[in-house]
């Protein structure tokens, strides 16, 4: 049987090791990666192409809400990614899935119920709590996700950093290339948002992560 390659990132060291529990307790071999942020998450993700699923908090360092699962959902759209997170209304399990996402675990789960929910996702499954009743999004909603979602995974970063009020020096530095690269990113990302400056595009994404704050 090829052993399983499971990434979990989640920056609470705790909430890992009871996630790395969840899996251990699967049968076969299993390798497991942990990452304590987002840069580690993606670096984990680039060396083992080859990853069976990737479990993701929504909240971790290097990050802002959803823009680090649109920015790896771009990157590595053939990686199962699942969310979990300690967020788990209704409107960030919906929106967590239209971006992309394989699946939603709430983080109030036991091990157990996280176990099923990891075997349910690399059965090919989409998995969500049994507390989640579906539904549509606001159409204005559902067409903003729509062109978040064609954001490359650099665009993706970008917008996620000006969400954290960077300056385009300091994301040119973050992400090592020219603050050129930056201005080019961000004219394409408000071309995509239809929007027309940078604060524009920052509140376009917040009323994305909105749920997560309220």
């Amino acid at each position: 049987m090829t052993a399983l390659t499971i990434i979990i990132a989640d920056d609470h060291p705790l909430f890992r090791g009871a996630l790395r529990q969840a899996v251990d307790g699967m049968e076969g071999k299993k390798t497991v990666i942990e990452a304590g942020d987002f840069e580690a998450a993606r670096k984990a993700a680039s060396q083992h192409p080859d990853a069976d699923l990737l479990l993701l908090d929504l909240a971790m360092p290097g990050v802002s809400g959803f823009s680090g699962l649109m920015a790896l959902r771009a990157e590595f759209p053939n990686l199962p990614i699942v969310i979990v997170s300690a967020s788990d209304d209704q409107t960030t399990i919906r929106r967590s899935l239209e971006l992309g996402a394989s699946g939603f675990i709430s983080k109030s789960s036991g091990i157990d119920d996280i176990r099923t929910a990891i075997q349910a996702v690399l059965r090919g499954d989409i998995w969500t709590p049994a507390f989640y009743e579906g539904g549509q999004e606001d159409p204005d909603v559902a067409d903003l996700i729509a062109r978040l979602r064609t954001l490359t995974p650099q665009q993706s970063r970008v917008l996620g950093m000006l969400a954290e009020g960077l300056l385009n020096k300091q994301i040119a530095y973050e992400l090592g290339v020219s603050e050129a690269t930056i201005k080019a990113h961000v004219s394409a990302i408000l071309l995509k948002l239809k929007v027309d400056s940078r604060t524009q595009a920052v509140i376009q994404l917040g009323k994305i992560n909105m749920a997560m704050v309220a």
